[in-house]
């Protein structure tokens, strides 16, 4: 199947098939809510997303906030692939701590797009931050 590089509905495409991709599909991540230029998807820390001392481990919270960033920099009408994403980690998460990660527009060019994630737990306690970086076809 070949995708066009222009999407001809940008929030049903960041929604249904980016949000639905495999891995995120196969680990339960959700997405909540999608406009232009902006995701919010979410999952609940399950026993087997644990490290070994009994937190959220780094590569779950990492997956969680690039599906946000790939929702997001989906979502403003031409397809974009990741070309870079950095994250910082701020605090952790418990098992049954339902996490979320938003995503926002940093800078929005012709062919390259910046975005800000933030995974947010229990509370709105920030659990990490992050940089993303997009190449728009």
């Amino acid at each position: 199947m070949s995708i066009p590089h222009t999407i001809e509905n940008p929030i049903e495409y960041a929604r249904d098939v980016v949000g639905c991709d495999p891995f995120a599909t196969h680990i339960g991540i959700k997405v909540e809510e999608v406009r232009n230029g902006y995701s919010r998807v979410g999952i609940t820390v399950k026993p087997e997303f644990m490290n070994a001392v009994d937190r959220a481990h780094g590569g779950f919270i990492y997956a969680l906030a690039d599906q946000a960033f790939a929702v997001a920099c989906n979502s403003t009408g031409v397809m974009a692939i990741a070309v870079n994403f950095s994250i910082n980690y701020l605090s952790s998460a418990v098992d049954g701590e339902k996490v979320i990660a938003e995503g926002t527009p940093i800078n929005i060019g012709r062919k390259v797009s910046v975005w800000k994630i933030e995974v947010r737990g229990s509370g709105d306690k920030l659990i990490a931050t992050g940089i993303g970086t997009a190449y728009h076809k």
